[in-house]
């Protein structure tokens, strides 16, 4: 998995931090000590583009909550999730750490703290527009494509590397996007932006019939959708507008598509309850409470908002 250059001094040195701790490791079978060892990486080159952190006798609790927050926003499962904290505690139970970190119940709770308190994770127009023209600049069409299909349609980044030339013919069609979600949850999204249109049809006349839009077939999709998030990575700093709260990611243009069809629901006349359970279908939520954290910025209104 590729790091961002600017971050690999300081994750190689975490890795080293790491390494110290599993060559004295004897506890568990040799699979469990390799799956815990590849989830404590992962964690670390978390820590390097996240936070820049040098130690990880330094990690606290809002480093653990956090990046639950970004597993959950890249689709892990929960099984996957689990996991991957019950490494890092067993690492961080072997360091002389500073701090301690939450068990499940505390976690939960400040999960829940955080889910309702609401991060505002949406792109303002002007931040959208850099991030375009940086794509189109490096001549990563399908980058740009990908950017429309997350900000106006919603779609979440696997989505968008699972379509093919079938469904994005049959979307053209049909006016509407069918994909599977998470779970294998099927849902349906009306086009209603000829951005997404021009974006379908861009990738149809660049991909042969039987083949997926943004992933070549000698390419695991896994590493093309880590090239789209290590774009944005590579360019967010230097496009996002002064009052940002949270780190531009491809999940924040889903929320910025949340947020703004709420808007537009309800200054057309919608309740806010009916609005809410509008976009709640278009995002393939059931629960209330997920969807609350899609709309955490529905109050608000930052500079250069999206359209």
């Amino acid at each position: 998995m590729k790091i961002n250059e600017k971050d690999r001094g300081i994750y190689n040195a975490l890795v080293d931090q790491l390494d110290r701790l599993a060559r004295h490791n004897r506890q568990g079978a040799f699979r469990t000590r390799d799956r815990y060892y590849e989830a404590m990486k992962r964690f670390c080159r978390f820590l390097a583009e996240e936070y820049r952190m040098q130690k990880l006798s330094n990690v606290s609790g809002k480093h653990f909550v956090a990046y639950v927050e970004y597993m959950q926003e890249h689709g892990k499962s929960a099984s996957t999730i689990k996991t991957d904290l019950a490494a890092i505690r067993f690492f961080h139970e072997k360091m002389n750490a500073k701090y301690r970190l939450p068990d499940n119940d505390e976690l939960s709770v400040e999960l829940e703290r955080r889910r309702f308190g609401g991060v505002d994770r949406t792109w303002s127009a002007t931040e959208f527009n850099r991030m375009i023209g940086k794509a189109v600049g490096e001549g990563r069409d399908d980058i740009a494509c990908a950017l429309y299909l997350g900000r106006y349609a919603g779609l979440r980044i696997h989505e968008v590397m699972r379509l093919d030339t079938a469904t994005a013919e049959r979307a053209l069609r049909e006016d509407a996007i069918t994909v599977k979600g998470k779970g294998g949850k099927i849902r349906t999204v009306p086009i209603e932006d000829d951005r997404v249109r021009i974006a379908l049809r861009r990738m149809l006349n660049k991909t042969e019939r039987g083949h997926k839009l943004f992933v070549p077939d000698d390419v695991p999709t896994d590493r093309a959708i880590n090239g789209v998030q290590l774009f944005i990575i590579k360019h967010r700093d230097g496009i996002a507008d002064p009052d940002r709260e949270a780190n531009l990611t491809f999940h924040g243009l889903r929320h910025t598509y949340a947020a703004v069809k709420y808007h537009t629901l309800t200054e057309n006349g919608t309740g806010a309850l009916e609005a809410h359970f509008a976009v709640s279908r278009l995002l393939g939520h059931e629960r209330a409470d997920v969807t609350d954290i899609y709309l955490a910025s529905a109050g608000k209104k930052r500079k250069g908002e999206a359209e």
